[in-house]
């Protein structure tokens, strides 16, 4: 399995182990991790906090040229919010682990220039079907539903 994945499914993992939302991102810039993140709305009663949000936040400030460079990997397709954030800061490339779960603007993105590779990851999948049936309010609101 590609590492950068594995270390956004690892992001996932430690989110449900402190009671949010099972879903990881990081951040790569010329082969490295430079930002990690998971969903924390739950954890920091936040109305923002997507895993690809709290990705680039912990990333801290980069330069226009990193972003440029980037891949961000998140384990669920990225929301109009997250995906609103890859378009501003114009990062060429994103790695979904799953799509089935939820689906965002993934045409848009595209057509935006925006690279997408979705990997249907089986572990991506199980994480987020096992929490949608146990918790299907909360996967609701995170999902604006």
């Amino acid at each position: 399995m590609d590492p950068f994945m594995q270390a956004a499914i690892e992001e996932a993992r430690q989110g449900l182990a402190e009671g949010g939302i099972p879903i990881g991102s990081v951040l790569i810039i010329d082969g490295q991790i430079v930002g990690r993140g998971r969903n924390r709305r739950v954890q920091r009663g936040s109305a923002i906090l997507h895993a690809e949000m709290d990705c680039l936040e912990n990333a801290g400030r980069l330069k226009a040229s990193d972003y440029r460079r980037a891949v961000l990997y998140s384990t669920l397709s990225p929301c109009d919010m997250c995906s609103g954030a890859v378009l501003l800061y114009k990062i060429p490339k994103v790695v979904v682990g799953e799509n089935q779960a939820f689906q965002g603007p993934e045409d848009y993105l595209r057509s935006r220039g925006v690279e997408l590779e979705i990997l249907n990851d089986p572990e991506c999948i199980r994480l987020m079907r096992e929490f949608i049936q146990a918790n299907p309010e909360l996967w609701n609101e995170d999902i604006g539903e």
